[in-house]
């Protein structure tokens, strides 16, 4: 079937949660400050392109829970959010890896059933029902598996977790950044990765592997009725760039059509 749309795949990226708890995060960026009742939950920002590709954390919840975000039957999703109050025991973050088109097959296709089966091996490697699997750092790092948290419990689902390896959910291009990452981040903030760290799989919707194209009238190519705007369509990779994008787009609407 012809799609009426433009579409061209795009860069997107691919990873896991990482939780540590929220005391730990604190002292480490606010050192002997840590637990001022002036400071709030400590935040972190990381990032390393010194490799073949570029791998980041996204998503920073102080004070927050991982959660499920699964859209499809036989597939898990994980993201994160924080209360108001960011007062949780862990903090988390996405840990992530950049995918290019080229990596996945070229074209956009190939790069939704790049994800797909991603949330469906670690549908498998939790055992179904929904469960995540989780794997210590230490563990990840060491490429072995079996040891179950401790001192860091994991958020998910209310502990439907199971322990497993995430080196035979993600292919090893990711897994090597995410390796390389993970000891590159400790570097820049010490604790970062501590052995009974939690990483939680997988993350596979930080942002669209594809683009609606749109012309300078924020309209899709050939269809001047359609606004594509936000993460769906291409157009922003968080919560802040997708309200911007569809502000902007709503504005030209209203530019549009206003009486």
């Amino acid at each position: 079937m012809k799609h009426p749309l433009c579409l061209e795949p795009k860069p997107f990226s691919v990873g896991v949660r990482i939780e540590h708890l929220r005391a730990d995060i604190d002292r480490a960026l606010y050192g002997d400050a840590a637990g001022h009742p002036a400071l709030g939950p400590a935040e972190y920002a990381l990032s390393d392109t010194t490799g073949e590709r570029g791998v980041y954390t996204f998503c920073m919840c102080p004070g927050g829970e991982v959660v499920t975000a699964a859209s499809e039957q036989g597939g898990v999703v994980v993201n994160g959010m924080s209360y108001h109050a960011r007062d949780g025991r862990n903090s988390n973050a996405a840990v992530a890896v950049s995918v290019n088109p080229s990596d996945v097959g070229g074209d956009i296709r190939s790069a939704i059933a790049f994800q797909r089966g991603l949330e469906q091996a670690a549908y498998a490697a939790g055992g179904g029902d929904f469960y995540a699997p989780v794997q210590t750092v230490g563990d990840f790092l060491e490429n072995k598996q079996g040891t179950e948290p401790s001192r860091i419990q994991p958020t998910y689902g209310g502990g439907h977790v199971r322990t497993a390896d995430l080196h035979t959910v993600l292919p090893p291009f990711v897994t090597n950044t995410l390796a390389a990452g993970l000891r590159s981040f400790d570097r820049k903030l010490g604790g970062f990765a501590v052995p009974d760290a939690v990483l939680t799989g997988v993350e596979t919707r930080t942002s669209s592997p594809l683009r609606i194209l749109r012309g300078e009238a924020r309209t899709a190519v050939g269809e001047d009725l359609i606004y594509p705007a936000g993460e769906g369509a291409g157009y922003a990779g968080g919560i802040t760039s997708a309200a911007i994008d569809g502000l902007r787009t709503a504005l030209a609407i209203i530019a549009r059509f206003h009486q």
